[in-house]
């Protein structure tokens, strides 16, 4: 009688466990996407902390030439002042939509403030051959590069992570544990998908 019993109870929980198990290897993983898109980010937080250290540089150098360009030079500040406050908030959590979409408004409002700084240097032969504002330049340059391939790298991180919570039946484990969406980082004007002009020749 008491391997009857042992075998009914065997029988029911053998399912329980191995659905246990289940659980946790799609809960496991789900985990793990979750933290290589976070990780991703972290290689854009980089790139982005980088550029927006070399900005202050670059308004210094073309201060001095363009002394009637004040209220261009505040703008390009300010707005590299929202960027990094943005980049802050995205990395302190790169699956929120809201901070993500906060950080591609900044970061699409300092390209374009960039675009006229460099547009306005065009005019001044003395400050596009300077031996800093060709570093610069040429750092700029690195630099974007370095954003659009850790974004690129983001991205991908962060399409396998929402394709695994969405699939069935890693969705009944994402949405028991609240995994949410995570949001792209999307360059949405077709102008903004390259890197900023920072070629003075």
């Amino acid at each position: 009688m008491k391997t009857g019993i042992l075998l009914l109870l065997i029988v029911l929980l053998l399912p329980l466990f191995l659905l246990a198990v289940f659980v946790i290897a799609l809960y496991n993983r789900l985990v793990t996407l979750r933290n290589r898109f976070k990780n991703a980010y972290a290689q854009i937080e980089v790139q982005l902390k980088r550029r927006y250290d070399l900005i202050p540089n670059l308004v210094e150098t073309v201060k001095g030439y363009l002394k009637h360009e004040r209220e261009t030079l505040e703008r390009v500040i300010t707005a590299r002042n929202a960027a990094a406050s943005a980049n802050q908030r995205a990395a302190a959590n790169p699956g929120d939509a809201g901070a993500m979409r906060e950080l591609v408004a900044a970061e699409s409002s300092l390209g374009g403030v960039l675009g006229r700084l460099f547009a306005l240097a065009e005019a001044y032969p003395d400050l596009k051959a300077n031996q800093n504002m060709l570093s610069l330049q040429e750092e700029l340059a690195s630099t974007e590069n370095k954003v659009a391939f850790a974004r690129q790298a983001f991205n991908d991180a962060v399409m396998v992570y929402n394709t695994a919570r969405e699939t069935f039946p890693s969705n009944l484990v994402a949405g028991a544990f609240n995994f949410t969406a995570a949001e792209l980082f999307v360059v949405e004007k077709p102008e903004e998908r390259e890197a900023p002009k920072v070629s003075f020749t």
